[in-house]
Formats: structure tokens, C-alpha cells, sequence
């Protein structure tokens, strides 16, 4: 029996030896194999010792965007008569030379259109706007793609201006607008788009038409704002978009500082869940400040228009306007927006030679306006005054 044992006991070591001899061997080859670049694992998982599954270890997927916004697109009589060919026909491009480098640079581009646009050729300007839709052709040349449309001049050619400037809008692939319908049902349908893996909507109000009474049956015809179908509007948007925008046509003309209305307004939008408010109307620029995450822009002025001629009653306020930009970012589900940077504008008007040239501070110079640095200085004061915090690009 003892013989036996010892035999059992040497075959067992000898199994035993064998066992740590194969072990090492497979593991120099595991070794040479990742030595090599020829791993047998996942590079990007790791081993949770609690349940012993991998877990992917891959940073969450970033996703950007660029948004520049502006402000109201305004153009009067003498504006549309430069811009007037001699055949009955208009081309606006001239004035956008010195912007469309800059705007062409983003992913979106807004602005606001002031008034009605049309080819009826049935043109009228101040008091009741009904201007030639070549104007639209420049913005969206220039690269704007993000419209508002429900303004105090949307009415101004009743129904009909609103079906033809819906009718001009639909034409224009890639741009998305907001503010006006033929229906309720189209009201509704909003317009969601997407870009690098984000998607955004714009919805636009206004505080009212200029006293041309929207028919009560047809209310759809323009946004004009109302607190319980803003609610239910950006109910219906807010879980179907990564980024909210809304445009508000409020405020008093001419009028630096917000009223107190339109900052009840901007807190309601915020506790909405509204990321960006884009305000218009005043013709004047007035105040950005951050209401928690909520961007809120008061208003950026004219981005064109002929008020340098109330240059005696309001000095440069209607022709100094501005572009805001700012980068959005989106982490898993997370939206982050940063980046926020503002640049003056002025409308300059050659009468000379019978043209107009929006200029961004960024690269206007003594030809412009003589006095640019002063003017820059007051408005770059408009826009901190609620904090100091934002930057506004230095003059060129």
C-alpha cells in the first residue's frame, strides 16, 4: 500500500508541474499577443469587482453647435430704393458684405423679419410694411436660416400679407420659422431641427399687431403672445427638443431698459425649461443676463434699418445693433451653453453713392463712424448693465 501511495503522490506532482508549466506558457503568449498589439479584450473595458461584468469605460459622446442671433430686420423706403435695380427688381446682397463672412461661420443664424415680405410688387413701407421678398433672399444668402416671423407688423397686410409670406418661407430649404400659420393645425406643427446630432426649436410671440385686430376665428394667423398657449406650446416642444428658443416681440421702442413686464415674461419663460430668449422690438439694444441656465436676451436692436434718420430725437440708438454668439454643447443629455460673446453693429448709409453696409465694431473703422470708439463704449455699457461679465468683442 505504501508503494501505491507514493506513486499516486508522485503522478499527482507530476500533473501538478504540468498544470503551472501550461499556465505560464499561456500567459507569455498573452503577453507577446498585447506586446504585439493582437489583445484578446476589449480596450475600453474594465472589470467591476463587485459583479465581475465589464463595463464600458467610454466618455460620453460630446455634440456641438454654433448660434449667432440678431436683431430686427427693418426696411424702409430708402433702403428698398437703393437696393432697386432700375427692372422692378431688388437685390439687397450689397449691404450684407461686411456680416456674411461672420454669420456663414455658424451653425445657426437668426434674425428677426420685422414685416410682411412678398413679389406681389404691391410695395409699401412705413407706417404698414409690405416689402419685396429679395430682402429674404439676402438674409438667407448671408446664411441666416432661423426666422421669426410673429412681430407688430405681421398684420400689417392682414391675411393676405401672412399667406405670402408663409407662401415665400416654405420656398426656402434649411430655414426654419416660427410666428405665423394658416391653421391651427399648422400652428402646431412646429418645426423641430437637427444639426451634429442636436436638435432645436423656435417659437415666436408678439405682444400685439399694431391695433389691426387679428380675427378672433383665426387667431392663428399670428402668435401673438398669450401666457397659456406659450404654456401649452412649450409643453408640447419642450421633451422632443435638446435646445428651446423663443423669440418675444416686446418692450417700448427707443427704451434701453427692460420693463417690468418683459422681465415677469423671461422669468415665466425660464421656469418653462426655455433655454435661449431672443428679444426684438425696442430698435435699441438693451441688457443680456442669465436668469439661472436660462440665456436671456432683452433685445439686440436693428439689424438694418433707415432710423438713422430720428437721429436728432434718439441718436444712434436705431442704428446700433448687435450679433450675439454662443456655443452650445450637449453631453449625454446634458445641454450646455457657453462661449457667449456679443458684437456692435452699425448701419451705415452712403448717400453719395446710394447704398447701405451693415458693419459689425469688429471691423469698422473712421470711414464708418468717425466717433466709433465713444459709441462703442456707451452700448458696450447697455449690454453689461446686468452683468458685467458679458463680453462685447472690442471695436476693430
Amino acid at each position: 500500500m505504501v508503494k501505491l501511495k507514493k506513486k499516486v503522490k508522485k503522478r499527482l506532482a507530476k500533473i501538478f508541474l504540468l498544470i503551472i508549466v501550461l499556465g505560464g506558457l499561456f500567459g507569455a503568449y498573452q503577453y507577446y499577443q498585447n506586446f504585439n498589439g493582437h489583445s484578446t479584450k476589449v480596450s475600453n473595458a474594465v472589470t467591476n469587482p463587485k459583479n465581475d461584468k465589464q463595463v464600458n469605460s467610454t466618455k460620453p459622446e460630446e455634440n456641438h453647435l454654433s448660434l449667432l442671433a440678431t436683431g430686427d430686420g427693418l426696411i424702409h423706403n430708402l433702403l428698398a430704393m437703393y437696393a432697386e435695380k432700375g427692372d422692378g427688381t431688388y437685390d439687397f446682397k450689397p449691404y450684407l458684405t461686411e456680416v456674411k463672412d461672420i454669420v456663414q461661420k455658424y451653425d445657426i443664424a437668426y434674425y428677426n423679419q420685422e414685416t410682411p415680405l412678398s413679389s406681389d410688387g404691391n410695395y409699401t413701407f412705413f407706417p404698414t410694411f409690405n416689402i419685396p421678398s429679395a430682402y429674404g433672399d439676402a438674409m438667407v444668402d448671408a446664411g441666416f436660416n432661423l426666422v421669426s416671423l410673429a412681430s407688430n407688423h405681421s398684420f400689417d397686410k392682414k391675411e393676405t400679407g401672412v399667406l405670402n409670406s408663409l407662401a415665400y418661407w416654405r420656398t426656402k430649404k434649411g430655414v426654419t420659422f416660427n410666428g405665423i400659420a394658416d391653421s391651427e393645425a399648422n400652428r402646431q406643427n412646429y418645426q423641430i431641427a437637427e444639426k451634429n446630432g442636436i436638435t432645436y426649436a423656435m417659437l415666436s410671440y408678439t405682444y400685439g399687431t399694431n391695433g389691426i385686430t387679428v380675427p378672433s376665428d383665426k387667431k392663428y394667423l399670428v402668435s401673438v403672445y398669450d401666457s397659456e398657449m406659450v404654456r401649452q406650446d412649450i409643453a408640447a416642444l419642450r421633451d422632443k427638443v435638446d435646445v428651446l428658443i423663443v423669440a418675444m416681440h416686446w418692450g417700448v421702442e427707443y427704451q434701453f431698459e427692460p420693463t417690468q413686464t418683459q422681465k415677469d415674461q423671461a422669468a415665466y419663460l425660464a421656469s418653462l425649461g426655455v433655454d435661449i430668449i431672443i428679444g426684438n422690438h425696442p430698435h435699441c439694444i438693451e441688457p443680456i443676463v442669465w436668469l439661472d441656465d436660462t440665456l436671456v436676451i432683452y433685445s439686440l436692436g436693428n439689424f438694418i434699418s433707415n432710423q438713422i434718420e430720428l437721429y436728432d430725437t434718439i441718436g444712434y440708438k436705431g442704428t446700433i445693433g448687435a450679433f450675439a454668439t454662443l456655443d452650445i454643447t450637449k453631453k449625454d443629455k446634458d445641454i450646455k451653453l457657453d462661449n457667449l460673446k456679443v458684437d456692435l453693429l452699425y448701419t451705415y448709409r452712403n448717400k453719395t453713392d446710394k447704398y447701405y453696409k451693415v458693419v459689425p465694431f469688429s471691423k469698422i473703422n473712421e470711414q464708418y463712424l468717425p466717433n466709433y470708439q465713444e459709441v462703442y463704449n456707451e452700448y458696450k455699457a447697455v449690454i453689461q448693465k446686468y452683468d458685467p461679465n458679458i463680453t462685447v468683442v472690442p471695436a476693430a
